[in-house]
């Protein structure tokens, strides 16, 4: 549970300093593998998620 609370938080803060949709994407995909690899889960699969929520949140849809 620990972890999990680390990869949150660091994604959290890797992706409030984005200042373009191309940084919020190539940035929550990097914290998408790091947090995957921590965890022990695929790092492609953890890219793409964090790819797809650095997307969601720099288009407005999770983030304000």
């Amino acid at each position: 549970m620990h972890k999990k609370f680390i990869v949150l938080a660091l994604a959290a803060v890797v992706l409030s300093g984005c200042a373009t949709l191309g940084e919020s994407i190539g940035l929550g995909a990097g914290a998408g593998a790091a947090g995957a690899a921590l965890l022990g889960a695929d790092p492609v699969t953890g890219a793409i998620i964090g790819g797809i929520a650095g997307y969601a949140c720099d288009s407005g849809y999770i983030c304000s």
